[in-house]
């Protein structure tokens, strides 16, 4: 599969994280549930996750029993979890499987699509937390907000840690796409 949309949202997101310093990991999210350095974990974890279900083409755990990456080089532990998530999905096999998973069953190129909106969304909600720009890469969440919009549909939304997304809230006239899109997908602007 053509895991460039992917690298590019993790991209981004590696950018924001760049720039998060170890005074602001107990910080709130936009994610209730979430400080930054849990944000952080299932950033990194969910990657690594992500790439082990792909690989085997089944996972019972919802990879959230992670280690804490913050403790360490979390940059490093980032780029090591995107580039198994990259290998994982841009193996020659992967777009013709069919994941089983906690939440179901789920071709790997669906599974993909929502990897690479986690991905970068949850670098919205990275900056949103730690004070950093959410203008991110407008053509780039542009392009993630029509997709989402198109493709989430309402047996998806539910209360935080119980359904993918919750609720879509306004955003503000004149927001940016990413803005727009963290709105689409649960998160005050």
């Amino acid at each position: 599969m053509d895991t460039a949309p992917m690298e590019q949202a993790y991209a981004t997101t590696r950018g924001v994280l760049a720039n998060v310093s170890p005074e602001q990991m107990d910080d709130p999210t936009p994610c209730a549930s979430w400080t930054v350095r849990e944000l952080i974990n299932h950033m990194i974890g969910g990657a690594m996750w992500a790439a082990g279900a792909v690989q085997s083409g089944t996972s019972d755990s919802d990879g959230s029993d992670t280690p804490d990456f913050t403790d360490g080089d979390y940059l490093a532990s980032f780029d090591e979890g995107v580039a198994n998530v990259t290998e994982a999905f841009g193996s020659p096999e992967a777009g013709d499987k069919t994941l089983s998973l906690p939440f179901g069953e789920i071709p790997a190129p669906v599974f993909m699509g929502f990897a690479t909106t986690d991905a970068f969304v949850h670098g919205w909600d990275l900056a949103k937390a730690t004070g950093q720009s959410t203008d991110l890469d407008p053509e780039f969440a542009q392009g993630m907000l029509d997709v989402s919009r198109a493709n989430i549909q309402d047996e998806f939304r539910g209360p935080d840690g119980q359904a993918p997304f919750g609720p879509e809230q306004p955003a503000p006239a004149g927001s940016s796409a990413a803005d727009q899109l963290a709105a689409f997908l649960r998160r005050t602007v």
